[in-house]
């Protein structure tokens, strides 16, 4: 992570864009980013992080960082996203990103539809900002890369579960997993794939006890059961 404490500068008409990764994941913390791009250094081959390939995203995250007019990482952590609910805890990442720019923005550019509360300036929302806006594109690359390294690095603590593969998503793979092993202590427990295993009424504090393919048969069935609940 990338911070200051104190503002260097403060430039009106200068913007920031800014974009979390990792709401979606079952594991690990939410990451966010804010940069402001120097329009004097050009940066080829800036958008929507989703839509490039890993390598391409480390290369374009070096370059933004020896380019940009300033940029910042901050994350908001497991237990921050089980007690605020994971669009808060996304707020908040995004928050202490732009806090932590050494220079003061006169604007900051939000991918999706609402602003983090309490910003030390001005903000807009923009739907899919991410893949119109240059700082916004950048934003979202650094805190997506910031993100991949991280799960990399607690692949390497918990590799049951193959987190440098899916990077904490629920993939059939991360489910198997799961089923195999129950949740470690960076699984979010407010969501409900990883819920399940703290419900009472739905396993047992015998179930690590049961035989591997009957763990993962009845892990299945839970969360059938469940999903056919939140759909009713």
């Amino acid at each position: 992570m990338r911070s200051s404490r104190c503002w260097r500068s403060v430039v009106k008409n200068v913007v920031c864009g800014v974009d979390e990764a990792g709401r979606g994941p079952l594991a690990g913390p939410v990451y966010a980013a804010a940069v402001i791009l120097d329009p004097a250094k050009q940066i080829r081959g800036l958008a929507d992080s989703k839509v490039l390939k890993a390598e391409r995203r480390e290369v374009l995250a070096e370059r933004i960082k020896e380019r940009a007019t300033a940029w910042a990482v901050a994350a908001a952590s497991v237990e921050e996203i089980d007690r605020l609910n994971i669009f808060q805890a996304s707020m908040l990442a995004m928050r202490r990103a732009v806090e932590a720019l050494g220079v003061r923005p006169g604007e900051a550019w939000i991918d999706g539809n609402q602003c983090p509360r309490e910003l030390p300036c001005a903000a807009r929302a923009f739907v899919d900002g991410d893949a119109r806006f240059k700082p916004i594109s950048a934003a979202s690359i650094l805190a997506k890369t910031a993100r991949d390294k991280e799960m990399r690095a607690l692949h390497e603590r918990y590799p049951a579960y193959g987190f440098a593969q899916h990077k904490g998503y629920a993939t059939a793979d991360h489910l198997e997993a799961l089923g195999r092993t129950g949740p470690c202590e960076i699984h979010r427990r407010s969501f409900y794939p990883i819920g399940v295993f703290y419900e009472r009424d739905l396993f047992s504090e015998a179930w690590e006890s049961l035989p591997e393919q009957i763990r993962l048969r009845r892990y299945r069935l839970m969360l059938r059961k469940v999903r056919q609940q939140l759909a009713d």
